[in-house]
């Protein structure tokens, strides 16, 4: 009887090595100073149009550490970053970690009050915003604002023709200028001004394998935000990793689609680091907009393109109203959420390309598992463990005890791209490792393939009765249903204190289907205890930037409905 690690081993595509990868030594400075170097004169960035060379970034990073360095920025300075995904926010990065410091990235999109308690916890003096955003940030209460603010103009970075474009005074070019910016607060610090530094930062204060590089605030959706520490020999084994997954890369050759936010771990280390260490073009996409991203596909077909299920639904779709061919993107990875057969099927045929699916979590880097490109990917599966990346199903009563193929386990993860723990949170930290082991909280079930399936998270799982239910079973069954757009499915306590199923769901009309005749198609495929109890219809479901359901925050929402209504009551 082969074990699972044999079926993982067996999976894996022609070439690609289960253990032993070889990695970088130094940091991800080294990385990109090498890539700079090796690619000078081949493009870098494409930002609506603009290029920027291999040769034009360093030079741009150079100046920028410089200007960082006479503001204090050196070993052990945390710099906090919120902006859309732009070339400011590479070269701002890249800088950051120049100086010796580490990047802390925040959806620029957050208010105050959500920001505070991060800005409390990294004690960051010197933040690079968004202009759009720089408002907000000097809002901050004194104690934990930055001393220093750096504005960002998206529209610089744009090409004459498009700046021209932008500055004309009719209604289409003003609406499209004020999405991009907003004049900064008195009192910041101009980015441009940056760039035209002289200063340079000591090559001494470059920092080591083991320095934070990284520092990314989980969403909260299972508690208060809390900031995981990413080194820089984290971020360069998750981009060896993933370089060697995805076969064939031809370095200096391939073209990446970055249209997931830089501020956000599958963005960050996939699309950006990944894509300048094998020497890519990346296209730098603000707002993950359907037209802006055929508008650069249009401009130079990428060979890589990694998003969110949706996105490349909306693509397809938006593809076909054009009249514009897809073809040649050679590979697509998925992550965040399930990836459904039809809609691979469906992106497959339009690129001539694979659409794969892969599993991660921001303590990983991201990356734990994923389907190998080639024909043997699994629609609906999250694939294998990536080269040099243990994994176990552990059973969640008895974390010392490895389930059995085709039973739920937690998955607990071993590897080179798994943080070490949390800023100021020694007691979380302990928590979420087990033995050396870190606990995913992801519920997964073995294939007789070895190829894994989430079902569910741990902390999400209801449990009605004494028994376990899983709220993705449940929606994936409720799914497809005619008149139901969208399903989230939550434990909530009864008025006699036991947990029931209950289901969110967005219609059409925004009224509630006929229950009972859902209710009865229901009982066909799921145990009479899996139907939810209550329905309630509302208007969205809330969701993260990756558009994944915030499952607490929809339980929230309804636990407020039902104190309404007893309240009117």
């Amino acid at each position: 009887m082969t074990t699972l690690e044999e079926r993982w081993s067996a999976a894996y595509a022609d070439g690609v090595p289960r253990h032993g990868l070889d990695y970088p030594e130094g940091s991800l400075v080294d990385e990109f100073d090498l890539a700079t170097r090796t690619w000078a004169q081949k493009p870098a960035l494409d930002f609506f149009g603009r290029r920027t060379s291999y040769r034009e970034l360093a030079q741009q990073v150079e100046a920028v550490a410089g200007a960082l360095h006479t503001l204090g920025v050196g070993p052990g300075s945390t710099v906090a970053m919120l902006m859309p995904t732009c070339p400011q926010h590479v070269v701002a990065f890249y800088a950051v970690l120049a100086c010796g410091g580490t990047v802390v990235e925040h959806n620029p999109l957050y208010p105050a009050v959500e920001l505070a308690p991060m800005f409390a916890d990294h004690r960051a003096e010197v933040a690079i915003v968004w202009d759009a955003a720089a408002g907000t940030v000097q809002s901050l209460p004194q104690e934990v604002r930055p001393r220093a603010i750096v504005a960002v103009n998206l529209i610089e970075q744009m090409t004459p023709a498009k700046r021209l474009l932008l500055s004309l005074p009719v209604k289409k070019a003003r609406a499209s200028r004020d999405q991009l910016t907003k004049p900064a607060p008195e009192g910041t610090i101009p980015f441009r001004d940056l760039l035209r530094s002289k200063a340079r930062a000591p090559r001494e204060n470059r920092p080591g394998p083991e320095d934070v590089a990284l520092l990314l605030y989980t969403s909260g959706t299972t508690g208060a935000p809390k900031g995981v520490q990413l080194t820089h020999r984290n971020l360069l084994a998750t981009t060896t990793q993933s370089r060697t997954w995805v076969t064939p890369l031809v370095p200096g050759q391939e073209v990446f689609m970055a249209c997931l936010p830089l501020f956000h771990v599958f963005g960050c280390s996939l699309s950006m680091n990944a894509g300048l260490t094998v020497g890519a073009m990346i296209h730098l996409i603000p707002k993950p907009e359907t037209g802006l991203i055929l508008d650069a596909i249009r401009r130079r077909t990428p060979t890589t393109m990694i998003a969110v299920p949706p996105l490349f639904e909306r693509l397809v779709a938006g593809a076909k109203e054009r009249g514009m061919s897809l073809q040649g993107i050679r590979t697509g990875i998925a992550g965040a959420m399930p990836l459904r057969p039809d809609l691979v099927d469906a992106w497959e045929e339009a690129t001539g390309g694979l659409l794969i699916e892969g599993y991660g979590l921001t303590e990983c880097c991201p990356i734990v598992a994923g389907n190998p490109v080639d024909a043997s990917r699994t629609p609906g599966s999250i694939g294998v463990p990536f080269p040099d990346t243990h994994v176990r199903l552990a059973d969640p009563e008895d974390l010392d005890r490895d389930v059995q193929i085709g039973e739920a386990g937690e998955i607990l993860v071993k590897g080179p791209q798994v943080f070490s723990g949390y800023r100021n949170r020694p007691e979380e930290t302990a928590a979420a490792f087990h033995d050396g082991w870190f606990r995913t909280g992801d519920i997964a079930v073995a294939s007789e393939n070895g190829f894994l399936s989430i079902v569910d998270r741990l902390k999400e799982m209801v449990i009605t009765g004494g028994v376990n239910v899983y709220p993705s079973e449940v929606e994936d069954a409720i799914r497809g249903h005619e008149g139901i757009d969208d399903i989230a499915v939550v434990g909530m306590v009864d008025e006699l204190g036991t947990e029931e199923v209950v289901a969110a769901i967005v219609t059409p009309d925004g009224l509630l289907p006929d229950v009972e005749a859902l209710r009865r198609r229901l009982k066909e495929r799921l145990t009479a205890y899996k139907v939810p109890r209550r329905f309630h219809v509302l208007s969205e479901l809330p969701r993260n930037e990756m558009g994944k359901v915030l499952r607490r925050e929809v339980r929230a929402t309804l636990e407020e409905l039902d104190r309404r209504r007893h309240r009117e009551d």
